[in-house]
């Protein structure tokens, strides 16, 4: 359908006059859009640097979602190369140091930024200005320096260290250093060669290179004569070969690259990502807004190869700490990949989810095998929690003394011998993907990881005596081992198999799976209830005296992700009280509690979960987040950002959810995405909604809550402003949505004219941000 124009739009905002005074309120969405400086809202997020970050623990991020650097002003200018595929140690292939740039770093009159918006570190001081950003296209990493001594010969280092041994290249302007190495030494090896391949060179007068060690190369230049200069340094995929041909022409073609090309790419990311303008009277919601900003920059900024950029909940691709890994680098977890899918889903980022897809489609058959060997000969696919980057569940640990094995009957008890859940979760994580974006194709593509997950948890769930499919031994995921019936098992067996019947349904296929799935669902057993205080709580097990492993709440997974108790349910009150009762409050940067608070609708426990995680954890003036030893953590920025989306908009079960857990006090300007391709614009003051807009991405229907309880509301279509829909006994709303058209929400006594149009804007950021004693940037 056509769709006109309404000349002005307005809403009013639901609230009293003593809260917020009509003539304070205005409307973005104007003339059939929700309007908004995107720039400037984004530019607000921006991390400042009153100082040099002199510090590898004060690395800014930049990466293009295959090549990762951190950036940091020790001895100039340092720049980490990283990639993913530099298996199975992650090694970085290299660092690349600007000793020239001192005078910059040191001056007195130092500025730097991370701009989110453009996809650039920027830094001046004593006259020089200097800028690093990397390519979208090609794996090559550029800084351009401006107000140099033009007289003065600039060098530039690219090392490694022990125990590496790099082949050290230097020829015709191009310095280079290149390694090979086979995936042959660790518990379920690939066998497979992987190498990393750093290039260096430069667009300035009189250059030179060469080899000045077994780890190390040099280039030495002039600038031109108006000071300026331009390195490139590369870092590909390699494999092996010839290394100076390989990197010679990547350079050369890289040079030809016009200089705008990666800030066309970040704004055009920007423009389809879900804006979020957060605002309060004492700045903790901009510092939230802040954290779910740097979210989507960096996993833009990493997870745009085969495979995810981050495993174990690491920034591995913004490392600083040379080759040091904490944990198995050869591994994923997928407890801590979990967090990202949901925030990319609620941005609108579906194409930042499909390396965690690729993961487990493209293993599909190793896994199969793997199950088959370490399961009894058990059909299906056993998801390894902790899995290898080829579909293998082994975890090598340098301090465990051995590899701790995932997904196997064989393993000695461990944190993940035998947590079969896995699969399940990503099977639906495939499904809201699929119901997000009503793309046939991926779902064609990805089910039969699902149907394979579907078969081992029905060869694994054997008839009891009661006539239901009970689990043992199993893990409660790493907080008991070897139980009955694990919270974890009957949760994401009661979520998915539903979702696999309808999936399965979708695309015509798998009638003998659908009928046995139908069969087990009515056979599984309730969720394990203990006492707690003054109630009843979901426990991880049905074994309540199993020692306890690990600090995780296990009795609020069905509320997320599996979606299975949430604020309209009937098991409402027992969510809460295992949520209140829980035995991990705040602990570890990966703590689901504000994401599960959301979900049971506890706006003040939303409100207090991000700011005491924040507080605990981001320690790093990038934004990330410290858990042990000395890398950067993202998945405390990935519970941010899930968070605030479903805090903001909740559609998990079909029924549209308008600010079901906004803290009061806390000012929104946002856009989250929901299924059928679909979205909802909204602005909320002081936690109560005032413009409410779904923009439908596909026909369909659509049901809404009621945002304002006891008000009458209505349904009108944007462009012509017909009246679509009221609101049922039940306070809720239907109607059947057109693609490309966009519905107004709102009250019936106060609609759509009374308010002045203006845009959403912002300005960026001139301090860094302050939360307590934490800070994103360097005051």
């Amino acid at each position: 359908m056509k769709r006109t124009v309404l000349a002005t739009l307005a809403f009013a905002t639901g609230l009293v006059i003593s809260v917020c005074h009509a003539a304070d309120a205005t409307t973005a969405w104007h003339d059939q859009r929700f309007n908004a400086d995107v720039g400037g809202v984004v530019s607000r997020s921006d991390i400042v640097l009153k100082h040099a970050n002199l510090r590898a623990d004060e690395a800014m991020p930049l990466g293009n979602g295959r090549l990762g650097l951190a950036v940091w002003s020790q001895d100039g200018l340092t720049l980490q190369l990283n990639r993913a595929d530099t298996l199975p140690g992650r090694l970085s292939p290299g660092q690349v140091v600007f000793a020239g740039l001192k005078p910059l770093a040191k001056a007195s009159d130092y500025a730097g930024r991370l701009a989110l918006h453009d996809g650039e570190f920027r830094e001046s001081g004593a006259g020089m200005q200097a800028m690093v950003y990397v390519q979208p296209d090609t794996d090559v990493a550029v800084v351009e320096v401006h107000g140099a001594d033009p007289n003065v010969r600039q060098s530039v280092l690219l090392h490694l260290w022990q125990p590496r041994k790099p082949q050290a290249m230097a020829q015709q302007g191009v310095a280079v250093l290149a390694e090979t190495w086979k995936d042959d030494s660790e518990a379920g090896a690939s066998g497979q060669t992987f190498g990393s391949l750093a290039a260096i060179t430069a667009h300035a007068r009189d250059v030179h290179a060469q080899v000045q060690g077994p780890q190390t190369v040099e280039l030495s230049f002039k600038p031109e004569m108006d000071g300026s200069f331009r390195v490139l340094v590369a870092a590909p995929e390699w494999e092996g070969g010839d290394a100076l041909r390989r990197a010679q022409p990547l350079l050369a073609n890289a040079g030809r690259i016009p200089d705008a090309a990666h800030r066309d790419w970040w704004n055009a990311f920007w423009l389809r990502a879900g804006l979020m303008k957060l605002g309060s009277a004492d700045g903790s919601a901009e510092y939230i807004e802040n954290l779910r900003a740097i979210d989507l920059y960096a996993t833009a900024a990493e997870s745009r190869g085969p495979l995810p950029g981050s495993q174990a909940g690491i920034a591995d691709l913004f490392a600083s700490t040379r080759d040091q890994h904490r944990w198995a680098p050869s591994a994923y977890w997928h407890w801590n990949l979990r967090m990202q899918v949901a925030a990319n889903l609620g941005a609108g980022l579906y194409e930042l989810n499909a390396p965690y897809f690729n993961l487990y489609r493209s293993n599909l058959a190793n896994i199969e095998a793997w199950t088959r060997a370490q399961m009894d000969g058990r059909p299906g696919a056993c998801v390894p929690e902790t899995m290898r980057f080829n579909g293998r569940g082994y975890e090598n640990e340098s301090w465990m003394g051995g590899p701790g094995i995932n997904c196997s009957a064989k393993s000695l008890p461990y944190y993940n011998a035998r947590t079969l859940s896995t699969g399940a979760e990503v099977s639906l994580w495939i499904w809201q993907q699929y119901l997000a974006t009503q793309d046939r194709t991926f779902l064609a593509a990805n089910y039969p990881v699902m149907a394979a997950s579907a078969r081992f948890l029905l060869a694994y769930a054997r008839p009891g005596v009661d006539g239901l499919r009970h689990t043992f031994p199993s893990n409660a995921h790493e907080t008991q081992w070897d139980v009955h019936d694990p919270t974890t098992d009957i949760a994401a067996m009661k979520a998915v198999f539903p979702v696999i019947i309808e999936a399965a349904q979708t695309l015509h296929t798998d009638a003998a799976l659908v009928a046995e799935l139908r069969g087990a669902l009515p056979k599984i057993p309730a969720f394990p209830l203990q006492k707690s205080g003054d109630g009843s709580v979901i426990g991880p097990s049905y074994d309540a005296g199993a020692e306890i492993q690990n600090t995780e709440n296990i009795g609020l997974e069905p509320v997320w992700p599996y979606a299975l108790i949430d604020e309209d349910g009937p098991q409402h009150a027992l969510g809460v009280h295992t949520y209140l009762q829980r035995p991990n409050k705040f602990e570890n940067d990966w703590s689901y509690d504000p994401l599960q608070a959301a979900r049971l609708g506890l706006a003040d426990e939303v409100k207090t979960a991000l700011l005491t995680l924040t507080g605990k954890y981001q320690q790093y003036p990038s934004g990330f987040a410290k858990f042990t030893g000395g890398e950067f953590y993202v998945e405390q920025i990935g519970v941010v950002a899930a968070t605030l989306q479903d805090a903001l908009v909740q559609d998990h079960d079909g029924l549209i959810r308008i600010a079901p857990a906004w803290p009061k006090g806390w000012n929104a300007d946002a856009t989250v995405y929901i299924k059928q391709s679909s979205k909802v614009d909204l602005q909320i003051r002081d936690g109560v909604p005032g413009t409410v807009v779904i923009e439908a991405g596909a026909d369909g229907r659509m049901t809404v809550r009621n945002p304002w309880p006891g008000k009458s509301i209505e349904a009108v279509e944007s462009g012509s402003g017909k009246r679509v829909a009221g609101a049922d006994k039940q306070n809720v709303l239907s109607f059947d949505a057109q693609a490309g058209n966009a519905y107004l929400i709102q009250r019936v006594d106060q609609p759509s004219a009374n308010l002045p149009y203006a845009a959403i804007n912002g300005s960026a950021a001139s301090e860094p941000k302050t939360l307590g004693t934490r800070h994103i940037g360097l005051p």
